[in-house]
C-alpha cells in the first residue's frame, strides 16, 4: 500500500512552494517546455502548478521504489505539481537530459557527475542514493582472458562518461596499461552486453543490474574492485535549486524516506527491481543484497570528494576534460549538502 504524505508537511511545503518547469520529455536532449507560472519576486508570491521532471534508473533502486509507491506525486499534490518520470539508460544519458533542462533531477555515478561539471554542466549533487559495487570487467564464459593484463590488444565495450568506463581506465592503469592498449567500443550498457554475447567484443565494462543478469547467464566477472566504483549521486540543475529549493527539499525528503523503506522492506525492493529491469528475482536479490549499499550516509561530502579526487586526473589524461583546473573547480563546486543535511524522511508516513 502506498504511504500518505502528512497534512502538516503538505501545508508547510505549500506555503513556500515554487513552480517547476512544464513539459514532457519525449527523448534524450529534448528541452523542457517554458515555465507555465510566474513568480512575483518582490511580493514572494508563487503561482502553483507545473511539472517536476525527474529520472528513474535501474541502477538507482531508490528511484524505482519512489516511482512505484507514488510518494512524490502525493507530496506535491497540494501544490498542483505533476511528476514526470523519465528513464535514464545510463549516467551519460541522465547528464545529457540535465544539461538540456529536460529533467530537473537525475541520478548518475559520482564520476559521471564530476565529468559533466568539469565540462561546464551546471549541476550539483544534493543527495547520495547508494555506495554500490555496480561496475566490473566482464568476459564470456570460458574466455581465455583471466586478468586485466590479458585485455591488451582486445576489443572492450564501455559506455563513455559512466562509472564502468572509468572503472576500465583505472583497472588498465593499475595493470600498467592505458586506453591505447585496448580498443574501446563506445556502446550503451545494454548494447555492450549484447556485443559480448555475439562476439563483437572480447570484454565488457559492465553495469548492474544488467551485469547481474549477464553473470547469471554464464558471463564471468574477470576483475572486481569496489574502490574503483564511485557513489550514486542524485543531481539537480542549479537553476532548479535556485528557483525551486522547497521542491528540491521535498525530493530529498522523499528519497530519504525511500532509503529507510527499502532497508526495512528488502524483499519488496527486490521485487520492484526485478519487475522494472526484467530480471530474475534471484539476480535482483544479488544486486540489492550484495552490490548495492543503500545504508550509506546521504550527505555528500569528503567521502565522495576523496573518490572523485582520484578519478579526476583520469579525465585530463584521456582528453575528456581539457585541463586539471576544470576538474579542480568542479570538485570545489559540485557538492550542495544543504538539502541532504535538512532531510526529513518523516514527511511521508
Amino acid at each position: 500500500m502506498k504511504n500518505r504524505f502528512t497534512a502538516t508537511a503538505l501545508i508547510a511545503s505549500a506555503a513556500t512552494a515554487a513552480l517547476l518547469l512544464t513539459g514532457c520529455v519525449a527523448g534524450e536532449n529534448q528541452p523542457a517546455a517554458d515555465a507555465a507560472a510566474d513568480t512575483d519576486d518582490t511580493a514572494g508570491v508563487v503561482t502553483e502548478g507545473g511539472t517536476l521532471n525527474i529520472d528513474f534508473a535501474t541502477y538507482n533502486p531508490l528511484s524505482l521504489v519512489i516511482k512505484d509507491q507514488g510518494w512524490l506525486e502525493e507530496a506535491l499534490a497540494d501544490q498542483d505539481i505533476t511528476v514526470n518520470w523519465v528513464q535514464s539508460a545510463g549516467s551519460n544519458k541522465a547528464n545529457e537530459a540535465l544539461r538540456a533542462n529536460a529533467i530537473d533531477v537525475g541520478s548518475t555515478a559520482g564520476s559521471a557527475a564530476l565529468l559533466a561539471r568539469s565540462n561546464g554542466s551546471p549541476i550539483q549533487v544534493i543527495d547520495i542514493y547508494s555506495q554500490p559495487e555496480w561496475a566490473a570487467l566482464v568476459v564470456p564464459e570460458g574466455s581465455a582472458i583471466t586478468s586485466v593484463e590479458d585485455l591488451k590488444g582486445k576489443q572492450v565495450a564501455a559506455t563513455k562518461g559512466t562509472d564502468p568506463y572509468f572503472f576500465l581506465l583505472q583497472s588498465l592503469e593499475e595493470a600498467g596499461l592505458t586506453e591505447k592498449d585496448v580498443t574501446v567500443q563506445n556502446l550503451q550498457h545494454a548494447d555492450g552486453w549484447a556485443a559480448l554475447q555475439n562476439g563483437s567484443v572480447d570484454a565488457w565494462a559492465g553495469l548492474d543490474p544488467i551485469m547481474g543478469g549477464a553473470e547469471a547467464a554464464g558471463a564471468e566477472l574477470v576483475y572486481r574492485n569496489v574502490d574503483f566504483n564511485s557513489y550514486g549521486f542524485l543531481n539537480a540543475t542549479e537553476t532548479f535549486l535556485t528557483e525551486k529549493p522547497d521542491v528540491a527539499q521535498t525530493v530529498v525528503d522523499v528519497y530519504e524516506h525511500a532509503r529507510a523503506w527499502a532497508l526495512e522492506n528488502e524483499d519488496e525492493t527486490i521485487e520492484i527491481l526485478a519487475e522494472v529491469a526484467a530480471l530474475d528475482p534471484a539476480v535482483a536479490a544479488t544486486v540489492i543484497t550484495e552490490r548495492s549499499n543503500l545504508d550509506v550516509d546521504n550527505v555528500p561530502g569528503d567521502a565522495q570528494l576523496d573518490v572523485l579526487t582520484t578519478i579526476g586526473p583520469v579525465f585530463v589524461e584521456t582528453g575528456d576534460v581539457l585541463e586539471q583546473g576544470q576538474v579542480d573547480d568542479a570538485l570545489d563546486t559540485i557538492i550542495n549538502d544543504t538539502f541532504a543535511k535538512n532531510a526529513d524522511p518523516t514527511i511521508v508516513e
